[in-house]
């Protein structure tokens, strides 16, 4: 399985990342990869060390003559976002990953590839097992449970790690030298329902939104994408009178970083006014398609009848609750005043759940300013305590500096326009990386992020570009060697 990546340069990289994609490794569930890790450094007599909370730091020495450089850290995590369409069978805490090659890019099918962060996971890994490659002392980072809470740069230790370099192989757009990101925070609703009789006369009907692009919700935030859950929310908002509909459930997105692909809710119509429903389905399927007919082309909104529920919930808490999802805001906030064509602030209305007594509602705020971030999520609370439900809003995590004066930034973009005649951007991300909470921890630290080009990060349509995974390796040794003395 995945045989093909072995014929791709740099061969060592790819045979890794190969390795690793036959290792399960959700988000919270990475004992097998750290194992791994564990395995690969003692089979190499390498020092190895793992922290209370699951990071895996595994040290080498400096090639010879360069035992004079400074030490750096190579820094990765290792859990991958999971996700799949729905019509694929796959088991993410069992099933290895299964890609294929088209047009210059390695895809998944049907699932996330996990290329966010493996592909930064195999360079640590092709460089710790190379005796060839030139380098001064080397601390290679592997921390857990980037994509769900940080919570291995969270429970990062001062003390655990000797350098005061550090590379961040977990960027996503080959060229762009990143030296700042934002911070961010969740927060979530639990909006209160009851179970009720369904009404007679009625059919029950599946509402499903569908074909949605997706992505990563600080990344793809500014790329005019759809929301599964607010196209839905505003097309019950918006029939629900008409066609006296009852809800018995709604289910949209999975993941709080993800912007949601899918959503579908079962709902019940009078008898008499399901052929009118079923045209007002296909209407809306045509407006949505419509007014995002560049950025959602495959877009679908399907309806088909389905076996009557056992309960429906009460009026007033459907009103509750597609007023709040309808009223949410979810997009770019603002933009930068500071750096061109940078996002700010953002909010993604990532997931809706039904639990056992409540609804449970997710969301996420970014932003490079902190009261704006505050800001935004005092208005997504707002919405959702006007609808009656109580929020909660998580620590959060810091947003990195930019440091205009960095000798590592400096020194990677003179590497960049060596090797590749062009000049790279250096510029802050939107998305949330682990360097700001690792820069809070060691605050010394010199830090810079970068990485081959991934798109539809943490959606089935993850795709991996095979040319710009060689610049990336190019450029991650360059740097290494030229790592300047103590």
């Amino acid at each position: 399985m995945n045989e093909e990546l072995l014929k791709l340069n740099p061969e060592k990289l790819w045979y890794f990342f190969k390795e690793i994609l036959a290792i399960p490794r959700p988000s919270k569930k990475e004992e097998k990869i750290i194992d791994y890790l564990i395995r690969f450094a003692e089979d190499r007599n390498l020092e190895v060390h793992k922290d209370e909370i699951g990071n895996v730091l595994i040290r080498k020495p400096a090639t010879d003559g360069m035992e004079n450089q400074k030490s750096v850290v190579l820094q990765s995590h290792v859990d991958m976002v999971c996700e799949k369409n729905s019509d694929k069978v796959h088991d993410f805490n069992n099933d290895p990953i299964e890609t294929y090659i088209e047009d210059g890019w390695v895809k998944a099918k049907g699932t996330t590839l996990g290329g966010d962060d493996g592909i930064g996971v195999a360079t640590q890994l092709a460089i710790l097992d190379s005796e060839t490659i030139e380098h001064g002392p080397i601390e290679a980072l592997f921390t857990i449970d980037e994509e769900t809470g940080l919570t291995g740069a969270f429970g990062l230790q001062p003390g655990f790690l000797q350098s005061d370099l550090l590379l961040n192989l977990d960027s996503e757009d080959e060229g762009q030298l990143f030296i700042g990101c934002a911070g961010g925070q969740d927060t979530l609703a639990w909006l209160p329902y009851s179970k009720n009789d369904v009404p007679l006369g009625t059919k029950a009907v599946k509402l499903m939104i569908s074909g949605l692009v997706g992505g990563h919700s600080g990344d793809d935030i500014n790329r005019g994408r759809g929301n599964a859950n607010k196209f839905l929310s505003r097309f019950l908002w918006e029939t629900k009178k008409d066609f006296n509909l009852n809800l018995n459930i709604f289910d949209g997105g999975n993941l709080r970083n993800a912007l949601a692909r899918e959503a579908y809710a079962i709902v019940t119509v009078a008898e008499e006014k399901i052929d009118a429903f079923e045209l007002e389905v296909k209407k809306y399927e045509n407006i949505f398609q419509k007014e995002f007919h560049k950025t959602e082309p495959n877009l679908q909104f399907n309806i088909s009848e389905t076996e009557i529920p056992g309960y429906v919930i009460a009026e007033s808490e459907f009103d509750n609750l597609i007023n709040a999802l309808y009223a949410c805001p979810h997009g770019v906030i603002a933009m930068s005043q500071d750096i061109e064509n940078f996002v700010e602030t953002s909010t993604n209305l990532a997931s809706v759940k039904f639990e056992e007594k409540e609804i449970l509602v997710t969301t996420s705020q970014r932003s490079s300013v902190e009261t704006e971030k505050d800001d935004i999520t005092n208005m997504v609370t707002s919405v959702f305590r006007l609808a009656g439900g109580r929020t909660r809003t998580t620590d959060g995590y810091p947003g990195w500096t930019p440091n205009p004066d960095s000798e590592i930034a400096k020194l990677t973009e003179q590497s960049y326009k060596k090797l590749f005649n062009s000049q790279p951007e250096v510029l802050a991300i939107h998305a949330g990386l682990e360097c700001g909470l690792i820069g809070a921890k060691y605050p010394k630290m010199d830090m810079i992020s970068f990485g081959p080009t991934i798109k539809g990060a943490h959606s089935p349509d993850e795709r991996l570009n095979i040319e710009t995974v060689q610049k990336f390796w190019d450029l991650t040794l360059d740097v290494l060697k030229n790592i300047p003395a103590k």
